[in-house]
């Protein structure tokens, strides 16, 4: 039996996604069992990034006045620099992704994916990593950040860059399989973190 079969994975993305940061994890996700929906700011397609130009585009599923939360058990944020930029700015998204870090759904962030994640008020004292530029902004969100190839912190899963998405994928798919974590509410320090570098 795939570790992920009757899960629900949202991913919530719009232009400029880096392509491999949102493509490859999807695989991975489905390739594991789960159902997977592309979640965005506006409907039809959304453009990638990749080798420093436009990429491929990907359809989307929802709209995020469409979609709902409560029907997902994991989300995952993409990196790429066009995309979070939007997605922090936009009201709809952040408020889609503060409802996971209330709920204790396990979330996913890579390279600057976490940077919606600043605008939800969840990072004081959480233990992440992410693309190097980011450290300043995680770290004056009260974050504790260090330069690993993936961290886990009681659900929240983060990593740097492209190359470390064979070890994000692992622990995320961990972190799925595992469930949701005791609900928290904003600025609410976890007693227990874990740090975990794969073997990749």
């Amino acid at each position: 039996m795939k570790k992920l079969n009757g899960k629900k994975i949202a991913i919530v993305a719009t232009d400029g996604f880096e392509h491999s940061e949102l493509v490859i994890p999807k695989k991975e996700l489905e390739k594991a069992g789960a159902s997977v929906d592309i979640i965005s700011i506006k409907a039809g397609e959304i453009k990638s990034w990749k080798d420093k130009n436009w990429g491929d585009s990907v359809k989307v599923n929802f709209t995020l006045g469409e979609a709902a939360s409560e029907d997902y058990d994991a989300l995952m944020l993409p990196g790429g620099v066009m995309n979070p930029d939007t997605l922090r700015i936009d009201e709809d998204a952040i408020s889609f992704i503060h409802e996971f870090t209330e709920s204790g759904k396990p979330i996913a962030a890579i390279c600057h994916g976490l940077w919606p994640l600043i605008e939800t008020n969840i990072l004081e004292g959480r233990n992440v990593t992410s693309w190097p530029s980011l450290r300043s902004d995680l770290t004056n969100a009260g974050a504790h950040w260090s330069d690993q190839e993936v961290v886990v912190d009681q659900g929240l899963v983060t990593s740097r860059k492209p190359e470390d998405i064979p070890a994000f994928c692992e622990k995320f798919i961990e972190e799925i399989a595992e469930g949701v974590h005791d609900e928290v509410t904003a600025g609410e320090k976890f007693k227990e973190t874990e740090h975990r570098s794969s073997m990749y």
